[in-house]
């Protein structure tokens, strides 16, 4: 049987500060990525954008690290899907996915290639 992995590698800016809540030996972060890519159609190229809930848990030595999550931050995070499932007070079950961040460091910036780059060369017959 082959081993199904959990986890995902993401590159994206934070749009806004994390939220951080202390508890009594661990803190957690939770905090948006933002993610694009670009798609073409045809000639025309446009961005696709999508914000991300990412959530970072830390012994509570260890939440220095959570000083990254700022405004503005360009981000690769690291981290495994974590899903949920809860009743409300209604009774009615509920679900989602989180992702949990489990290494998060500084992206490195790469140039964006005219859109003419990115074009495979075509193989002609001879």
């Amino acid at each position: 049987m082959k081993k199904i992995e959990n986890s995902f590698v993401v590159t994206g800016f934070v749009p806004k500060d994390a939220e951080i809540r202390q508890f009594t030996n661990t803190s957690v972060a939770r905090f948006p990525l933002a993610i694009s890519r670009q798609e073409k159609n045809g000639d025309e190229t446009s961005r696709i954008s999508a914000l991300m809930s990412m959530e970072a848990w830390r012994k509570k030595e260890n939440a220095g690290s959570f000083d990254q999550l700022t405004k503005g931050t360009l981000l690769t995070v690291e981290g495994y899907f974590k899903p949920e499932e809860w009743s409300d007070k209604d009774g009615v079950k509920h679900n989602r996915i989180v992702m949990v961040a489990t290494k998060f460091y500084p992206a490195v910036e790469k140039e964006e290639a005219p859109a003419e780059s990115e074009e495979k060369p075509k193989k002609g017959k001879k």
